[in-house]
């Protein structure tokens, strides 16, 4: 039996240009954090000939071309691990479609347990590459990388994405009282949507490969931002932070009509009147998670409980994707 886990993600600036469409041409950068809460993944021997998937489905196929379940498909024929008289079993504490990069956590946790059942160790840059390799390359999902990256690496990490297709990654410099002042006072609240972050992004992607000049305009404006978030938080001064980070949203809005709705808008504006100093709609857009940063916690908590809202309570991981047991 192995059990791996690789954490969720939330964004803190520069989303969205981590996609090959636009930094490819002019390079991108963000920072990510990694949360506890995590996508699990269970690889078992059994004593019967055909491999057995369990997610949202169970399959029982004989050969791995059999495979519905994408992700499972090509990351077992990219590892070589041979199918048979295998279980393979996914749980994840946050529900998919929610904007905190499951499908980058579901993928490099899969990796790392098949590459472990192969008893091969694999370094974490080489587990997100693997793991983008499979979603953008051979699957063509119209996403970025963060999500792999971050998963794997873990912690607060900014990446810089070259024109050349590397990705550089480094931790980004909090002192303690920061990193505790940030966690204390980033609150997540669920806005009760699910939503297909390539159906959101594709209309990103086709903008930037067509060099629509709104769309790039608006991801250069986007990375700017990043960059002076990074600053703003390495300096101490997460009130500038919070400020970002609503700059941030509206020019977000303005990349699709699908970014948001009424109800997203209205919780934003309430959130804001009730203790909120900044905050955004995390991952591609159109539903998932809000996050605000606040200085008064009990009134922002009040406002979003009355409106209906759920708040999940989370801390930073600093581990990434790892291996948890193996028997």
């Amino acid at each position: 039996m192995i059990i791996t886990r690789s954490p969720l993600r939330i964004s803190l600036g520069g989303g969205g240009t981590d996609l090959p469409s636009y930094y490819l041409e002019h390079g991108g950068f963000l920072i990510a954090a990694a949360i506890d809460k995590y996508v699990y993944i269970t690889v078992h021997q059994t004593f019967v000939p055909e491999l057995i998937v369990k997610y949202s489905k169970m399959e029982r196929v004989m050969t791995t071309d059999e495979i519905q379940h994408p992700l499972v498909r090509e990351a077992i024929k990219l590892t070589g691990v041979l199918p048979n008289g295998l279980e393979i079993a996914s749980m994840a504490d946050i529900p998919s479609g929610t904007g905190l990069g499951s499908s980058g956590s579901f993928t490099t946790a899969l990796l790392r347990a098949l590459h472990a059942h192969n008893k091969n160790l694999i370094h974490p840059r080489e587990l997100a590459e693997e793991a983008c390799h499979i979603e953008l390359d051979l699957l063509k999902e119209p996403i970025g990388k963060q999500d792999q990256y971050i998963a794997a690496f873990g912690g607060l990490t900014c990446f810089k994405f070259h024109t050349n297709g590397q990705v550089e990654a480094w931790p980004l410099k909090l002192s303690k009282e920061t990193l505790y002042n940030l966690e204390d006072n980033l609150l997540l609240f669920f806005t009760g949507y699910s939503r297909s972050a390539s159906g959101v992004l594709k209309e990103q992607d086709t903008k930037s490969k067509q060099k629509d000049k709104d769309m790039i305009d608006n991801l250069h404006f986007v990375k700017d931002l990043g960059l002076q978030s990074k600053d703003a938080m390495e300096r101490g001064d997460l009130v500038k932070f919070a400020e970002l980070m609503n700059v941030h949203w509206e020019h977000k809005k303005k990349r699709s009509g699908n970014m948001s709705n009424n109800n997203i808008d209205d919780w934003y504006q309430l959130a804001m009147k009730n203790g909120a100093l900044g905050g955004k709609l995390i991952g591609a857009g159109g539903g998932g998670f809000l996050m605000f940063y606040t200085e008064d916690k009990g009134k922002l908590r009040h406002s979003m409980m009355q409106a209906g809202l759920q708040e999940v309570r989370f801390r930073f991981d600093f581990l990434g994707s790892q291996v948890i047991a193996q028997s």
